[in-house]
């Protein structure tokens, strides 16, 4: 956001921001990334090529930002609930998060295949840390694994599983709805929601107890 050195923000360009967020995001929403290119934003919200770049480095940093606001926030942990009862709680509200709000899971895919939209791209831009893009892949991050790193590192997990890396945790618990997503299989049921915590609890009992076996030896 544009500020003067007083550090107030203009409020016409913060409108102009706004329009431009309000119809990339309307685009998005209704017809995926493909509708939204720099004609079509600065056509709907009724703002010029030029005021779009000053806001935007590139379509990309535009699209970034509006996936932004398509991404819900982060879940709630359950109090009070046994480690188990937590993660089938987390794994049931990311399977229902990914059915009903696709854009997350849009978002992550083209962020993964390396986003691209055409647009000139300034000098800032190139040597900058892009910051929507950068903005977006935190807020996944925030999404996915603040819920769950609240419970790794929490007394009872830590007692009962002991120290694993949470990246490969993660993937082995959200890993299997993201599949069945990009692979336009039918969701899974509550059954193999439950399945999925149980495999994991019982893998991490297993290692646990070699490393104790270990240990000892």
């Amino acid at each position: 956001m544009n500020a003067d050195v007083s550090g107030r923000v203009d409020p016409r360009k913060a409108r102009s921001r706004a329009r431009l967020l309000d119809a990339a995001t309307t685009l998005l929403a209704r017809g995926g990334i493909d509708a939204v290119t720099i004609d079509a934003v600065t056509e709907a919200a009724h703002v010029a090529r030029a005021t779009l770049y000053r806001h935007f480095d590139s379509g990309t940093e535009l699209l970034a930002a509006a996936f932004a606001r398509l991404v819900p926030p982060a879940s709630s942990v359950p109090v009070g609930a046994t480690l188990r009862d937590q993660l089938i709680a987390l794994v049931e509200e990311q399977d229902r998060l990914i059915d009903e709000a696709p854009a997350q899971l849009t978002a992550m895919c083209w962020l993964g295949m390396g986003p691209g939209i055409g647009g000139p791209v300034s000098v800032r831009a190139a040597n900058a840390d892009r910051s929507e893009l950068h903005s977006l892949r935190q807020r996944i991050v925030t999404r996915y694994r603040e819920p769950f790193d609240r419970v790794f590192t929490s007394a009872e997990c830590r007692e009962q599983l002991g120290e694993f890396d949470h990246d490969v945790a993660l993937a082995q618990l959200i890993g299997p709805l993201v599949f069945v997503r990009l692979a336009t299989l039918p969701p899974l049921d509550a059954r193999v929601r439950e399945q999925i915590v149980d495999d994991f609890l019982a893998a991490r009992g297993r290692a646990v107890g070699r490393d104790v076996a270990a240990a000892e030896e």
